[in-house]
C-alpha cells in the first residue's frame, strides 16, 4: 500500500500545532472495571462519544493490579518497585506511604502545573486518604479538588469529600457517582473558562465493591483504611435506581476458563474448589450489579462531552477513558476480585478521542499505565528523563517501525495477598479475607506473531501460557511436560524460550528508566536484539543457559528487596556468543520437569 506522504505530513502539522497551542486533557479513570466480561460493550454512550470518535488501543495492560499502586503507577509513569507504593495501605501503601517516598511533591498534576496547565480533580485518588489524614499534609497539584475520603471512599451512599482541602462534607443519601459526575461538570466549566490549558481528572468509584463504614462507637477516628474483616465487607456495588432494570438477563461469559472442571493457574489458585451454582448465580449478580453501576459513567461521559462540544473546545481536547485495574469473575474458580497477573486483571480499557487520533481506530501496539505520564506530559509539550514508559504515539502511521520501537513488552508484579470479594469470599475461620502468598513477578508480551505469560511465584511455582493458543490461560506448561514436549516457537524449543524469558523478567524486575523500555540492551549493549525471536538466535544459548533466573527467598507483602533473589547480572566482558553452543542446544531437548526450584529444573 502506498502512503500518501503529503496527506500524512499535513496530518502531523495539524497534531504539531495543536500541541503548540496545548490542548485540554479530560481524563476519566473508573475503578476496577473488567475488559473480559463486557464492560466496555455494554456502555453505549461509551461508544458513542469516544470509541466511535477516538481510537482504542487493544493491547494495554496495569502492571499491578491493585488500585492505589497502579494508580501511583499511571501518576508517576515509574514501576511499582520504583515508587515503592505496593499496597492499598500502610506499611507498604496508600497515601501515607506516598508522602513519604516524596510522591505528593513529584508527579503528574505537578509536572502538569509546571507546564502551564489549570489542573482539576475529582473522586477517588488514593487509598488511605482519609477524613482524619486528608490535610497531613494538602495533596499538591490541583488548581481545584474534591476528593473522597476513607472510610466512605467505596460506600455509594454514604461518601465524604473534602472540597479544595476544607474539612470533609457528608454526602449521605445522595449516590457517589452522580455527586462526582456533578462536581466534574463544576469543574470542567471552571477550566473551560480559564485562561490556560485544562487538565481535568475524573475517578467515580464505580464498579468497585460496596464497602459500608460502620465505624464502631469511639474508634471513627482508628477507621483510618478499609480492611476487610467482619466490619468492613466487599459487597455487591450498589447502583441508581434508575439502573436497577436493566441488565437482567446478563450472564459473565462461560469461556474456557469460567469455574474449570479442574483446577488451573498457581499457589492459592491452583488449590480453589470448584464454585458451586449458588455461587455462580451470586456472581452473575454481582457483574450485573457492576454493570448497572457503571451506566452512571456512561451518563456522565455524555453530559462532560456534550459541555466541552457546546462550549466549543471539543476538538482542542483530548477525552481519555481507562481504568486503574481489571477485574475477575468465577474464572480460574476465583470469587470477585484482582490482583493476578492473568488478562482478566491486568489487560484493560484505553480510549482516546482527541486531535489527530483517527475515529473508531484500532491499535495494536503494547502499551501500559506506565506510559500514561509520559504521554500525558507529552501533551503538554513537556518531558522528563526519569520514566520508566515511553509517551505513546497518538498518530499512526501504520509502519511496523514505530511498533518494534516500542517493544511488545510488559513487566507486571505483585506483592501481598490475594483478596476475594462478595459473601462466598471469606476464606478464614474469623471472617478475614485473604489468600497468602501471592507475591509474583510476571511479563507480558504481544506481537503480531505470538501472545506470552511468564510468572515466577514467591513459592517457586511457575507459570507459562501461550495467550493466542490459550485465551483463557488455563494450560501451563510447568504443570504438564506434554504441553512443552513439542512446542516451539521461532524454531526454538520451549526450554530455551524459558531461559530467555526469565533472563528478561531479571531484568525487568528491578529495571529502571530506559533499561525498562529495552531490556534486551541489558543482555546485548550493541543493540543487535529487540525482541524476543532475535533473542532466541542459536549463538546466544550459552549465555542464556548460564544468566541468573528469577527467584525469591521467602513471600513477603511488600517489596522487599532482599527476599526477591539475585540482583547482580552477569556482565558481558569476557562471554563469548558461540562458545559451547552445542551442549545447550543438546539438554535443551528434554522438557522441564519442576522440583521445587529453579536449581532442580532438569
Amino acid at each position: 500500500m502506498k502512503v500518501n506522504w503529503l496527506k500524512f505530513s499535513a496530518l502531523a502539522a495539524l497534531v504539531n500545532c495543536a500541541l503548540a497551542k496545548q490542548p485540554n486533557i479530560l481524563f476519566i479513570i473508573t475503578d476496577d472495571q473488567d475488559g473480559h466480561m463486557g464492560s466496555v460493550e455494554h456502555m453505549p454512550l461509551l461508544k458513542k462519544h469516544l470509541i466511535d470518535k477516538g481510537t482504542s488501543f487493544e493491547n494495554h495492560f496495569c502492571t499491578i493490579a491493585i488500585c492505589c499502586p497502579s494508580r501511583v503507577n499511571l501518576w508517576t509513569g515509574r514501576a511499582a518497585h520504583n515508587t515503592n507504593v505496593t499496597d492499598v495501605g500502610p506499611p507498604y501503601g496508600g497515601y501515607p506511604k506516598i508522602v513519604k517516598e516524596g510522591i505528593n511533591d513529584d508527579y503528574l498534576p505537578v509536572w502538569m502545573q509546571a507546564a502551564g496547565y489549570n489542573t482539576y480533580y475529582t473522586g477517588k485518588l488514593w487509598n488511605a486518604h482519609t477524613i482524619n489524614n486528608y490535610n497531613q499534609p494538602f495533596v499538591k497539584g490541583y488548581n481545584g479538588s474534591d476528593f473522597l475520603l476513607d472510610p466512605f471512599t467505596y460506600d455509594y451512599w454514604h461518601a465524604r469529600m473534602s472540597r479544595n482541602g476544607q474539612t470533609p462534607k457528608d454526602y449521605s443519601g445522595q449516590y457517589s457517582p452522580d455527586v462526582v459526575a456533578d462536581k466534574a461538570y463544576g469543574f470542567l466549566e471552571e477550566a473551560i473558562a480559564g485562561d490556560a490549558p485544562f487538565f481535568v481528572t475524573v475517578a467515580p468509584i464505580a464498579p468497585h465493591s460496596n464497602i459500608v463504614a460502620h465505624p464502631l462507637t469511639g474508634l471513627l477516628n482508628e477507621l483510618e483504611v478499609l480492611a476487610p474483616g467482619a466490619v468492613n465487607k466487599f459487597a455487591i456495588p450498589e447502583y441508581a435506581p434508575r439502573h436497577a432494570h436493566l441488565f437482567k438477563d446478563y450472564k459473565i461469559p462461560r469461556t474456557e476458563d469460567f469455574n474449570p472442571e479442574e483446577a488451573s493457574g498457581a499457589s492459592w489458585i491452583a488449590q480453589l474448589p470448584k464454585l458451586n451454582d449458588t455461587m455462580i448465580e451470586y456472581n452473575d449478580e454481582f457483574q450485573r450489579a457492576r454493570l448497572r453501576a457503571l451506566q452512571s459513567v456512561d451518563e456522565m461521559i455524555e453530559r462532560l462531552v456534550h459541555l466541552l462540544d457546546s462550549k466549543g473546545v471539543l476538538e482542542d481536547t483530548y477525552v481519555i477513558f481507562t481504568t486503574d485495574n481489571g477485574f475477575h469473575a468465577s474464572q480460574h474458580r476465583m470469587h470477585p476480585g484482582k490482583e493476578c497477573g492473568y488478562d482478566t486483571d491486568i489487560h484493560i480499557p484505553l480510549v482516546i478521542r482527541g486531535p489527530g487520533l483517527a475515529a473508531g481506530d484500532k491499535r495494536n501496539i503494547v502499551t501500559s499505565h506506565t506510559d500514561m505520564a509520559p504521554t500525558l506530559l507529552s501533551i503538554a509539550g513537556a518531558s522528563r528523563d526519569d520514566f520508566d514508559g515511553l509517551a505513546i504515539p497518538l498518530v499512526s502511521d501504520k509502519k511496523s517501525a514505530q511498533i518494534a520501537a516500542r517493544g511488545e513488552h510488559v513487566n507486571v508484579e505483585f506483592w501481598g495477598i490475594g483478596l476475594p470479594e462478595g459473601k462466598f469470599g471469606i476464606v478464614q475461620p474469623d471472617g478475614g479475607l485473604s489468600y497468602p502468598n501471592n507475591t509474583y513477578k510476571a511479563l507480558r508480551l504481544v506481537s503480531k506473531d505470538y501472545s506470552l505469560f511468564y510468572s515466577v511465584w514467591c513459592t517457586g511455582e511457575r507459570e507459562f501460557y501461550d495467550v493466542r493458543r490459550d485465551p483463557g490461560q488455563m494450560h501451563n506448561f510447568f504443570a504438564d511436560p506434554k504441553l512443552a514436549k513439542d512446542y516451539t516457537l521461532a524454531g526454538r524449543s520451549w526450554q530455551q524460550l524459558i531461559y530467555r524469558l526469565d533472563a528478561l523478567l531479571v531484568v525487568l524486575k528491578t529495571c529502571k528508566g530506559n533499561t525498562c523500555v529495552k531490556p534486551w540492551e541489558s543482555h546485548h549493549e550493541d543493540g543487535s536484539v529487540a525482541i524476543l525471536t532475535e533473542a532466541l538466535n542459536p549463538k546466544f544459548d550459552n549465555y542464556y543457559l548460564k544468566y541468573p533466573k528469577v527467584g525469591f527467598s521467602s513471600c513477603e507483602l511488600g517489596y522487599i528487596k532482599s527476599a526477591e533473589g539475585n540482583q547482580d547480572h552477569i556482565s558481558h566482558a569476557g562471554v563469548s556468543w558461540m562458545t559451547d553452543v552445542e551442549a545447550p542446544v543438546q539438554r535443551g531437548q528434554e522438557p522441564f520437569q519442576y522440583r521445587g526450584s529453579w536449581s532442580d529444573w532438569v
